[in-house]
């Protein structure tokens, strides 16, 4: 990989080659805006040269240095105004396919959400949403952009210098080649072998030193701690080497190509008082003029070398986004109309390929209207069954449908149909009113007091400073954790969907606040669907049917009094969790 070059790592490229086409427009105006900036900058000292020399040979006629005079005000006005604009639109470009990417890359990572956890480190997230982007970002407006102005100037200038002399254009071309290609490729191929060395070794020193510090009692305890400090110190100074040889790498570069500057300014000296040595007024006149064009333009070739280096960085941060899964999907299904039944034929799930199942040929109707517990320990498969019913998760084989329809392809309108109180129900950092109205953003204020009522939460909220618009502290910290789960059962209540999912809602609740918290819910949800998914039996004669999950599979599955009855292991579970065992 890291001899593969930017344009081969760029020609696979399915991530930013896209926008070109998208935002093609933008990206040539860029361009010639560009060329137009360092043309001006070029013009505006020729001008200035020609007519500061024109000026001290006294003209006999004050026209003479009229029109030299009007171009030098029109480039200078023009230099700035096009640099200004130039810098607008570029920027304009590559925020707008940055802020693209971004959105596709939030997406990826949202849909690939499980899976990232055991694939990549939190560091490797937030340098794939933050470093990344703005890498390829610099790759356009540090290296892509320059480089392209200047091959655009380096042909102008060319075929402008042709009209006078072609042998003197061919010298010029053959200098000005040099600064464009060969001291960039030279750049590249010298100082990014040093690069890669770098960044080996930063990754290496980062690694040990994140080790060896949570280890650090192991080293002490062993008295091995002066060896790591000298495999450190050894590490540390082939770093300081490589970086040494990189800045004098470049103090070489940079002189050399001064150098060349230097010699296409002594070549322009000597061809222009040789070429207009007739002229009238004296050949200073273009002498001035040519010569100090050079240093506005010299601008726009000297930072290729270092834009050159740079696409080693580049690269990598491309493969990196390239490697990410894509996912195309298709625009989300509508359910038309109920009844709102569950149906689950046959689904087997399995988070990573040749992994254990964690579901394993699971199937089960919800009728719309349903009392349905779904116990289970710990790593059992009734979360992950959760997630397949909310459509979070694609199954592996079988499917999970909502009135006939998989719940993946719903999307984000699942919400309109099952909806979700989870063990810390979030509340956010706004008023009561805006975080019940998450539910509902169309609810009214009587609409508000009426759920509050029904939750049991109306006269709490009547006795806060402000009522229903008392600030709620960062996740709610401010209220209870009952009372946190009667505030998500109201929004739920706003919502008002047909579905309701309770994720292990009681966890961590005290005895007689749980048996209080449940006796509400089913109080208000009685004519809802309920799942309730948990590994605790308070309450769950208020269900109609109760199903249990081991190792992936259904084990057993009647209703709460059938399994009293006959079933040994549930009367099993029931006495351990009543504390009779």
């Amino acid at each position: 990989m890291h001899n593969i070059p930017l344009f081969k790592v760029l020609a696979k490229d399915t991530w930013v080659k896209p926008f070109f086409k998208h935002y093609k427009k933008t990206m040539i105006a860029a361009l010639l805006l560009g060329f137009m900036m360092f043309f001006c900058a070029g013009a505006l000292m020729f001008t200035s040269g020609f007519l500061i020399s024109r000026s001290a040979s006294i003209p006999e006629n004050i026209l003479l240095v009229y029109v030299p005079i009007v171009l030098t005000r029109a480039f200078g006005i023009g230099r700035p105004v096009f640099r200004y604009i130039e810098r607008l639109v570029s920027h304009n470009w590559v925020l707008k396919m940055t802020s693209q990417l971004r959105l596709k890359l939030y997406t990826t990572l949202e849909k690939e959400a499980v899976f990232f956890k055991k694939r990549y480190s939190l560091g490797d997230i937030l340098g794939l949403l933050a470093e990344d982007i703005n890498h390829i970002q610099n790759l356009y407006l540090r290296t892509i952009f320059p480089t392209i102005i200047a091959w655009i100037l380096y042909i102008f200038l060319v075929i402008g210098l042709g009209v006078f002399s072609i042998p003197f254009a061919c010298l010029m071309a053959f200098m000005l080649f040099g600064i464009i290609f060969v001291l960039p490729l030279w750049s590249v191929v010298v100082n990014g072998a040093r690069q890669e060395k770098e960044k080996q070794l930063k990754n290496e020193l980062y690694s040990e030193l994140t080790d060896n510090v949570i280890g650090v009692s192991d080293w002490i305890f062993s008295q091995r701690g002066q060896e790591y400090v000298n495999w450190h110190a050894q590490v540390e100074k082939k770093l300081q080497d490589t970086q040494a040889n990189l800045r004098k790498f470049n103090r070489r570069r940079d002189f050399l190509l001064q150098l060349i500057i230097g010699l296409m300014v002594v070549a322009l000296l000597f061809w222009t008082s040789q070429q207009f040595i007739g002229d009238h007024g004296g050949a200073a006149n273009w002498i001035a003029a040519f010569v100090l064009s050079v240093f506005p333009l010299a601008d726009a070739f000297s930072g290729l070398p270092d834009a050159a280096q740079e696409t080693n960085i580049y690269k990598d941060s491309i493969k990196r986004l390239n490697d990410l899964p894509v996912f195309s999907e298709a625009p989300p299904k509508k359910v038309q109309e109920g009844p709102f039944d569950i149906e689950i034929q046959h689904l087997v799930f399995q988070y990573e390929e040749n992994s254990r199942k964690v579901l394993d040929d699971v199937s089960l109707m919800v009728p719309q209207g349903e009392k349905l517990a779904i116990l289970g320990r710990s790593g059992s498969g009734k979360s992950t069954l959760a997630s397949l019913i909310r459509g979070d998760l694609t199954p592996t084989n079988g499917n999970v449908q909502l009135a006939g329809i998989a719940t993946e392809q719903i999307g984000d309108n699942i919400s309109e149909y099952i909806g979700v109180i989870q063990q810390v129900p979030y509340l956010f950092h706004t008023t009561i009113l805006n975080n019940l109205r998450i539910g509902n953003e169309q609810a009214d204020v009587a609409q508000v007091w009426e759920v509050l009522e029904r939750v049991g939460l109306k006269q709490l909220a009547e006795s806060l400073p402000d009522g229903l618009n008392t600030m709620v502290d960062e996740a709610g910290l401010r209220f209870s954790g009952g009372e946190r789960h009667r505030i998500a059962l109201a929004r739920i209540l706003l919502k008002d969907t047909p579905i309701v999912l309770l994720d292990e809602p009681t966890v961590g609740l005290d005895p007689i606040t749980e048996q209080a918290l449940i006796d509400t819910f089913f109080e208000q949800l009685k004519e809802k669907t309920i799942i309730w998914i948990t590994h605790h039996l308070q309450g769950i004669e208020k269900m109609q049917r109760v199903v249990f999950i081991e190792d992936g599979q259904l084990e057993m599955s009647g209703s709460p009094l059938e399994l009293a009855n006959n079933n040994s292991r549930y009367q099993k579970l029931k006495a351990i969790d009543e504390g009779k065992i």
